[in-house]
């Protein structure tokens, strides 16, 4: 097999030179592994390679016009030929035809008279290494799609495991059907609407998406009670912030989505659970999801009441601004609402 094929073709290998001596010594030099086409002109060079890209050239330098730098140049100005590797060949290598020809763009520089075994061996190393580049800059792609896929394969297995578990966590309550998945479109609204980006949107959608997850240590029957909670119940139901917090610690990655469970019951006024923290020292999107929530609560129909009028929440959540809510979410909530002429938001699934 030949050491030429990198690959799956055969190189293709335009060599220049006037004279023809020299081109026929090149063609025996590479028949056997390239293929080879040999032109005695640089005008011929020029048509040529309007039509073709070939692997690499070989360039005689000193040719009637145009010469071997002048190819040089045109095939470095054209988008197409640029990248193409080109090899001086030529009598006179002095220091200053040498550097011209480097900062033309010439890859490498053959003295004549040259030995066949050199020639070859530096086309084949030259062709070696584009090769190489090519392919590393194809694999590079390669596996760059691939972690792309990947990263969309876990970000995709991550957000349908957050609505997996939503889902469970309102599977127990008969009457909020779909309440985790609101609050969390709630969540991302109000966020959009205080400024957030879009990473950040997506972000707080998520931990409002599981901030309820602690009522699956709560028991159903509290859960469906059809009546108002006795006090001691209403202190088993506050658990489900720390029970939360218990679940979704371990998630390292994430540590928002224990404090928003833990935190998302906490009032501005620092008369909330389960911590007593006030004001900006509460989580901002345990903030967000406060107001969310409590709309969604009060919009929603409950095993002990209906839902509620629409003025009469909006009525709850303006009267809450700086005791239950942090003033600028809530005034955020009551546009929502205005915007809302016929009371359709709450259906949002």
């Amino acid at each position: 097999m030949s050491d030429f094929l990198f690959g799956d073709k055969r190189p293709v290998i335009l060599t220049v030179d006037d004279d023809e001596m020299n081109l026929l010594l090149m063609k025996r030099i590479f028949a056997k592994d390239a293929d080879i086409i040999c032109l005695n002109s640089g005008s011929k060079a020029l048509e040529w390679l309007a039509e073709h890209d070939p692997d690499i050239v070989l360039l005689d330098y000193r040719m009637p016009a145009p010469n071997g730098f002048d190819i040089l140049k045109s095939m470095k100005e054209d988008k197409r030929l640029a990248k193409i590797p080109v090899i001086i060949v030529t009598g006179d290598i002095e220091a200053d035809l040498e550097c011209e020809g480097f900062m033309l763009g010439a890859t490498d520089f053959i003295r004549k008279p040259f030995m066949p075994a050199v020639v070859r061996e530096r086309v084949r190393r030259v062709l070696q290494y584009e090769y190489l580049q090519d392919n590393l800059e194809n694999e590079v792609k390669r596996q760059t799609n691939l972690a792309n896929q990947r990263l969309e394969s876990i970000v995709r297995l991550y957000n349908e495991t957050a609505f997996a578990l939503a889902k469970a966590v309102d599977a127990k309550d008969a009457y909020t059907s779909g309440h985790s998945s609101r609050v969390a479109k709630y969540s991302r609204m109000i966020a959009e609407r205080s400024g957030a980006g879009r990473e950040e949107q997506d972000e707080i959608y998520t931990i409002a998406l599981l901030h309820d997850i602690g009522k699956i240590g709560i028991p159903i029957a509290i859960i469906n009670k059809p009546a108002r909670l006795t006090d001691q119940e209403y202190e088993i139901m506050k658990t489900h912030t720390t029970k939360g917090f218990s679940i979704l610690e371990i998630i390292e990655e994430m540590p928002k989505l224990a404090t928003g469970a833990r935190s998302h019951h906490e009032r501005y006024d620092g008369r909330g659970y389960p911590d007593h923290i006030a004001g900006d020292k509460i989580p901002k999107y345990a903030r967000i999801i406060s107001v969310a929530d409590a709309y969604d609560a009060m919009t929603s129909r409950r095993s002990y009441r209906e839902a509620m009028s629409q003025e009469l929440v909006r009525r709850e959540i303006e009267q809450g601004i700086g005791t239950q809510f942090d003033p600028m979410y809530a005034k955020i909530m009551l546009q929502l609402i205005d915007e809302d002429k016929d009371y359709t938001m709450r259906e949002v699934q």
